[in-house]
């Protein structure tokens, strides 16, 4: 299957794309795996992609683009991938369709993950990491530290990351809501968007997709 995954920040896209990838056996391909990859690699995108970095600029569309291809020719992906946090604008989704195109397949579905807003601020502004490991990394309301501020895993500090504060967040949020989420009407308008609840266990989640991603295919 050929899967494009969107939703707000927050709504879980990273835990759901590795486990959907996982079930379905295809390659989760995500824009920040692409980058560090090429930038690692000192691939000729890698290195324009770097010198945009370093300058504080946004990498531009076709850069991106030219990535996301090479990464979807590859072996492991001939007979699917999920895409995560590719496309991001609808001229994006255009360039893809383009892709898939000159390749004579196409998408099966967009899942798109749906959560209320407030939740998903509450989600992620309510995180504390580790100073120490930020693999180690909390929830004052869902997986809160036994003894409030230090990690229960080393003791280290826990703190609030910059771009785990409300207003980082509610400012990626417009963000998503001005940039990425026009993608999903331009995806309706092709009926491949299945809606997603993103509330509850990541595995009642992972269950609703599979479920729906089967609906889709048998409805095809």
């Amino acid at each position: 299957m050929r899967i494009v995954l969107v939703g707000p920040p927050g709504a879980g896209k990273g835990t759901q794309a590795t486990r959907l990838a996982e079930k379905l056996r295809i390659p989760h391909i995500s824009t920040g795996d692409l980058f560090r990859a090429n930038i690692s690699q000192q691939t000729e995108l890698g290195k324009l992609a770097k010198s945009y970095m370093d300058a504080g600029n946004l990498v531009p569309d076709e850069v991106t683009i030219a990535m996301a291809k090479d990464r979807m020719e590859q072996p492991d992906a001939e007979n699917g991938f999920l895409l995560d946090g590719f496309p991001r604008n609808v001229s994006q989704a255009e360039a893809l369709d383009e892709v898939l195109e000159t390749e004579d397949v196409k998408l099966d579905a967009v899942l798109d993950l749906e959560a209320p807003e407030e939740e998903v601020v509450k989600r992620i502004a309510g995180r504390r990491t580790c100073r120490n490991d930020s693999a180690h990394v909390f929830h004052m309301t869902y997986s809160p530290p036994k003894k409030e501020g230090v990690c229960d895993v080393c003791g280290g500090e826990l703190y609030l990351r910059g771009d785990d504060s409300e207003e980082t967040v509610r400012k990626r949020l417009e963000v998503y809501h001005t940039q990425t989420e026009p993608i999903i009407d331009y995806y309706k308008t092709q009926g491949l968007v299945v809606t997603i609840n993103a509330m509850g266990p990541v595995d009642e989640v992972t269950g609703r997709a599979l479920e729906a991603l089967k609906r889709e295919g048998d409805e095809k």
